[in-house]
């Protein structure tokens, strides 16, 4: 884990991979309160909570992107264990939810269980944290209820599956659509300016207008001449 590294934005994050999918957990926190939230806790949940007393931090809330075993398996104990609420995804990815601790079976995470969100987000909501608040777009086509996190003021996204440096999600898994996703690209995340800085659910971190200009699937260029097919 890395500590921010601008002290003057109003929100800070560091990210922890976690399980063996080295999925990015990000955690996230409103400068001025320590007012903080985890998003995407896969797993390693002794491990989160050791870093939220590390920077000495209040976890206010959870928020989960989608309903993937490596993005919420540790959910449920992370809640359990501080009571935070949790906020998201949107309720069209119950069944993945659902799905977690058969997941977990399969990958060896006996701890991953299934929970049930304290509030499904949807298009257009927000969600608070200390005295900040970041915007909830909901971006389908990865899975049907997949949604990202947008900080306008930090100019800072967390955008879980949606896409990725040089990449974007998969979408051969139920219920997943790939003109839909791309659509979620261009449509949900292009609008919010390429100078946006995101965390993806696996990997390094990139920038919006970095991807429009390099990524192979999503690029400008290549979108002018037709999106690759699946």
């Amino acid at each position: 884990m890395n500590a921010p590294a601008r002290p003057d934005l109003p929100i800070h994050a560091l990210i922890a991979p976690v399980t063996p999918l080295q999925q990015n957990c990000t955690i996230v926190w409103c400068a001025k309160t320590k007012k903080a939230a985890v998003i995407d806790p896969g797993g390693e949940v002794p491990r989160l909570l050791a870093a939220l007393q590390q920077y000495e931090l209040d976890l206010e809330k959870i928020w989960v992107t989608h309903g993937h075993l490596d993005h919420a398996g540790g959910t449920a104990a992370l809640k359990a264990a501080t009571g935070a609420p949790i906020e998201g995804p949107h309720r069209e990815d119950a069944f993945w939810i659902d799905q977690i601790e058969a997941s977990a079976a399969r990958w060896g995470m006996p701890d991953a269980k299934g929970f049930t969100p304290d509030r499904w987000l949807e298009e257009g909501d927000t969600v608070t944290l200390g005295e900040t608040r970041f915007e909830v777009r909901h971006c389908p086509g990865h899975t049907p209820g997949h949604v990202i996190f947008f900080h306008p003021g930090a100019r800072f996204a967390q955008v879980g599956d949606v896409l990725f440096q040089g990449s974007i999600g998969r979408t051969d898994f139920p219920r997943g659509d790939y003109q839909t996703l791309i659509r979620s690209i261009t449509e949900k995340l292009w609008p919010l300016g390429d100078d946006v800085s995101f965390v993806p659910g696996h990997g390094p971190m990139s920038t919006f207008g970095q991807e429009r200009r390099t990524n192979p699937f999503v690029a400008d260029e290549i979108l002018a001449e037709g999106p690759l097919q699946s």
